[in-house]
């Protein structure tokens, strides 16, 4: 069977499981439609957060991240790992003891004020939209890439799929959806990945082929990769860090607070029965998660070592990688370089006329590498990888079975839809449920309610895929700028509604406006979404990373940092919150007994 037709079989058989799924567990009321009836079992309901948490950006940008920016790009497995440990200790079962559905629920609640909620809703739209689009540009390159479609009806068909799925099934739906995708997308991460380690190293496991030893040589994996990037031009892949010391540590906190402040994630764990189920989900959570990320490193510095391979043959033979004829004749390049080639995702230029790919870093000091450069005849680098198909080609680069390819396109697919899902019944809970109900129409009937939620998701699922379609200019940044959104605007304000009992609701309100307005200042400085006649745009922050060369990317934890700052200092010079509410808050901390889910205002 060809390869076309096998991924169009698991592909669809993907989907059509997900939609069986959503029919049978299809919401009849408001708290199954947003907490899943509150029944979900704490192994299944952290199966289902894993699925939700791991994004295209996990599944398809995070190796490759991790591939180009070697050890710098542990920043990203300790932040969103260490999120979830946050999870688990200090804002899980807290929020799942308060009862309610939605974090703008909790802090209207909490914060004793409509004002609160519609600014935690406006500050979880925010977030949430940002994270969207990066899901549905994610889906549109898998689809173009795998099914032979273009981008856009890629996306016209993920809306289809994941509207047919979450609209009906709702929470509970999508949980047990999510179950189903986590499933998929977990064996097409690790299938793959267990071929490759065992060509490279002998050794089954990724984890442990990453510290093992390269075939046909008494040089460990990492050394042999080390070797070969610096030999041509790059940083040293075990060394390399992402900037300054100190951005890497805000880049990292960013990244924990802001999974922690994550309402979508947050959501799931209002569907366990009791607090105590709150915590162990978490941890199960993180069991599951810790099989793709601990995998992930062995997967960027693999495909990374058999790109190179592939591109130049000495890397395998251990000969000069400046030969004449070590570089790939590009009328010999492999077939799935062609099919990459029509996504646009890499590309060819060749700059020294010699019909050969040469693929290195042309922006080396390194006099050594010049010179090297300079006697081969080299004019600059000719490949451009974008690091999204580093997972996404990584069987095709290393020439695996055609199902084991097929796979791979069903993981990538499941895990932008899974988490796509996630975001739109966060959207939904908020506009339908904190909003409608909460705000304008607090009388409104339990049935007319599950429309509101079933109408707002669609009309989500509508404005999801027009972004998707046309991302605004700064959409490459996306998924960082929504981690410090929710970082520098929600993180604090759930953090104070649950430790600090004196902090009022006009402390909250400030703090929440306060982070969210300077860090996407910051943010959308170096973006250029600025629109100041005469001024350039990173004149308004003196200057790119101006601040103690923070990137924006990193910018949320100093956000929260604003957030927590204002909102203490506008709680000295106002009035104390009422004594029923510091006693509610009270009696949240005592970690005993549940109240039922039931989104009661």
């Amino acid at each position: 069977m060809d390869l076309q037709t096998t991924i169009y079989i698991v592909v669809g058989l993907s989907f059509a499981l997900y939609i069986g799924i959503a029919i049978w567990a299809r919401a009849g009321s408001t708290s199954e439609f947003y907490a899943a009836g509150g029944g979900v079992h704490p192994v299944t309901n952290g199966m289902a957060t894993a699925a939700d948490w791991m994004s295209a950006a996990s599944f398809i940008s995070m190796a490759g991240l991790i591939a180009n920016m070697g050890y710098g790009g542990g920043l990203f497995l300790m932040g969103w790992t260490g999120g979830y440990v946050l999870l688990a200790m200090l804002l899980a079962p807290y929020l799942r003891k308060f009862g309610k559905f939605t974090v703008p629920q909790f802090i209207g609640d909490r914060f004793y004020s409509k004002s609160a909620s519609t600014v935690a809703v406006i500050c979880l739209l925010t977030a949430s939209i940002t994270y969207l689009i990066g899901q549905m540009t994610g889906v549109g390159v898998a689809f173009s890439r795998f099914l032979g479609v273009s981008s856009e009806v890629g996306i016209y068909v993920g809306m289809g799929i994941v509207f047919a799925y979450a609209v009906f099934g709702g929470m509970k739906g999508i949980t047990y959806t999510q179950v189903a995708q986590y499933v998929v997308l977990i064996l097409a991460y690790t299938v793959p990945a267990i071929f490759i380690s065992l060509n490279l190293t002998g050794n089954p496991l990724p984890q442990l082929g990453l510290g093992g030893t390269y075939q046909g040589t008494d040089m460990s994996l990492l050394a042999k990769l080390d070797q070969v990037v610096t030999d041509l031009g790059f940083g040293k892949y075990t060394t390399t860090t992402a900037g300054s010391t100190l951005n890497m540590f805000v880049y990292t906190l960013s990244l924990m607070i802001g999974t922690a402040g994550l309402p979508h994630v947050i959501m799931r764990f209002f569907t366990v029965p009791k607090v105590k189920d709150a915590r162990s989900s978490a941890g199960w959570a993180l069991v599951f998660i810790a099989i793709l990320y601990t995998t992930a490193p062995a997967v960027a510095a693999m495909a990374k070592l058999n790109l190179h391979g592939t591109v130049n043959t000495a890397v395998a033979t251990g000969g000069d990688l400046f030969a004449e004829d070590s570089s790939l004749k590009f009328e010999e390049r492999p077939d799935w370089m062609k099919r990459w080639e029509k996504t646009g995702l890499l590309k060819w230029e060749d700059k020294n006329g010699d019909g050969r790919i040469q693929y290195y870093n042309d922006k080396t000091t390194s006099a050594d590498v010049k010179a090297k450069v300079d006697a081969a005849g080299w004019k600059g680098n000719e490949l451009t990888v974008n690091a999204d198909i580093i997972v996404l080609a990584n069987p095709e680069i290393a020439l695996l079975p055609n199902w084991v390819i097929a796979l791979v396109a069903a993981g990538g697919l499941a895990a932008a839809l899974s988490t796509a899902a996630g975001l739109l019944m966060a959207i939904s809970a908020a506009v339908s449920h904190d909003l409608i109900k909460g705000v304008f129409a607090p009388n409104i009937s339990e049935k007319n309610e599950l429309l509101a939620g079933k109408v707002s998701m669609a009309i989500a699922i509508v404005i999801a895929g027009w972004l998707g379609l046309n991302p605004p200019g700064f959409a490459a940044g996306t998924v960082a700028l929504a981690f410090g959104i929710a970082a520098s605007s929600l993180f604090p304000a759930i953090m104070m509604g649950i430790f600090s009992k004196k902090m009022n609701k006009e402390g909250a309100i400030a703090g929440m406006l306060a982070g969210l307005a300077v860090t996407l200042f910051y943010v959308f400085a170096h973006k250029g979404i600025f629109f100041v006649k005469g001024t350039e745009y990173l004149d308004l922050i003196g200057g790119a990373n101006s601040f103690f060369g923070i990137t924006p990317e990193a910018f949320g934890a100093v956000g929260a940092l604003v957030n927590f700052i204002v909102a203490f200092a506008v709680d000295k010079v106002t009035k104390e919150p009422p004594v029923h509410i510091q006693e509610m808050v009270e009696a949240v901390r005592v970690p005993r007994g549940s109240k039922a889910v039931t989104g009661a205002h």
